[in-house]
């Protein structure tokens, strides 16, 4: 039987046990004297052909980025030597999701992020063809892009850097500060092809869905988190609020659904304590999240718009952890946050089987800890053959690395 202790020693020595072949191969993508990392789970870090991957580069590790911090955008070609391609620089990123940088769904070339304009002092978005160098500023920022490239939703990220350090970003004060509930802000809806952009869903109207789980009053709102469904024609989003039920530093969440253009708007948890999601499909939601059918923290398929919930793994994947899942379906990717020994732990999971295949075992060290951790927001290839990770267990800093992962997925 393997179990969690001859596993981790398997894992520290690259040796296999029994039940699972040897560790696929690892390989560091980027060095020092430089760090470099992608950041959050749910984007497009490849090209449609895997052959580009998309990295942030800093020259500076273990504080929060200053109003005057730049870091700079490129590419990776894993056909030639893994060289590395600056493509720009940016003033408007945190350390959890750097500049929100992605390709654009559906095209080979085009890639976008986000940056500050301090002569309009507004945050915006940048589009640049990663061949011709040609770009085009687009007057707001971004989080998620619809799948057929059309649309972008977004918070406000003067607000974010406010409420939770790490996701927004600093340089922009939050007029809004000293207001709970503010009408004027929220979810804003932009075209990608005209600029144009809207408020959507305020977070008023949010906060005033009555919560029967938590009175939610004389706190401070905010959203986070959006994720376009497969189809695009719904996104998630994560309201949460902080006020004085909820203990310093802490905060509660309510998940919402809702259509393209803001309406529809569904409670799909009410629990208070979403964490971590994923589309599998147009209608359903993987998501870490306490449900009363276990009474537990767990991993729980969600129907949208609908009260049907499963747990799944739940003796499997048993920690919070950054899920996706591969092409196809038959697999979740997944990692954990620093254990005992301070390894995070990448794995595979297998839907159908309940099988779990470990990836790797990468020890962050203790000054990665809080707003400047460097988690391993594990992401997969468009042909399901890699997977790449944000990691400081080279001894170099945060840099990325790849995983060959074929042995186990084309088995």
């Amino acid at each position: 039987m393997v179990t969690r202790r001859s596993l981790l020693a398997a894992l520290l020595s690259g040796t296999a046990v029994r039940g699972q072949s040897a560790l696929p191969p690892v390989t560091a993508l980027t060095k020092g004297p430089q760090f470099h990392w992608f950041a959050y789970y749910d984007k497009l870090q490849f090209d449609p052909s895997s052959r580009y991957v998309l990295s942030h580069q800093v020259d500076f590790e273990h504080r929060s980025p200053a109003p005057d911090d730049e870091i700079r955008l490129g590419f990776i070609d894993l056909k030639d030597a893994n060289r590395w391609t600056e493509i720009g620089r940016t003033k408007a990123w945190n350390w959890q999701q750097g500049a929100m940088l992605q390709f654009v769904p559906g095209s080979r070339d085009e890639v976008i992020w986000n940056e500050r304009d301090d002569k309009e002092k507004r945050f915006v978005s940048v589009v640049c063809n990663i061949r011709t160098g040609r770009r085009r500023t687009l007057p707001a920022p971004i989080y998620a892009v619809s799948p057929d490239g059309e649309w972008a939703v977004y918070p406000d990220f003067k607000r974010l850097n406010d409420t939770r350090p790490g996701y927004g970003y600093c340089g922009l004060p939050d007029p809004f500060a000293a207001i709970e509930t503010p009408k004027d802000i929220g979810i804003w809806r932009m075209n990608l092809k005209s600029g144009k952009s809207e408020l959507i869903i305020p977070l008023a109207e949010a906060a005033a869905i009555a919560n029967p789980h938590e009175d939610m009053s004389a706190s401070k709102h905010w959203f986070n988190h959006l994720l376009f469904n497969t189809d695009g024609s719904r996104f998630i989003f994560l309201h949460r609020w902080r006020g004085p039920r909820q203990r310093p530093g802490s905060f509660a969440t309510r998940m919402f659904t809702a259509s393209i253009d803001g309406k529809s708007l569904y409670v799909l948890d009410p629990y208070g304590r979403t964490s971590h999601f994923i589309w599998r499909d147009p209608a359903h939601v993987l998501a870490w999240a306490w449900h009363p059918s276990l009474k537990a923290d767990k991993f729980y398929l969600y129907k949208d718009q609908t009260s049907q919930v499963e747990a799944i793994g739940p003796d499997v994947m048993t920690v919070n952890g950054h899920c996706t899942y591969l092409p196809g379906n038959r697999w979740i990717l997944n990692d954990t946050y620093p254990d005992r020994q301070r390894n995070q732990n990448v794995y595979l999971y297998e839907v159908a089987t309940g099988r779990r295949v470990e990836l790797g075992a990468f020890n962050s060290p203790k000054q990665y800890s809080g707003e400047w951790r460097c988690d391993t927001h594990p992401r997969y290839s468009p042909d399901g053959n890699w997977v790449t990770i944000d990691s400081p267990h080279g001894g170099n800093g945060r840099q990325l690395y790849l995983i060959d992962i074929r042995g186990v997925t084309k088995a």
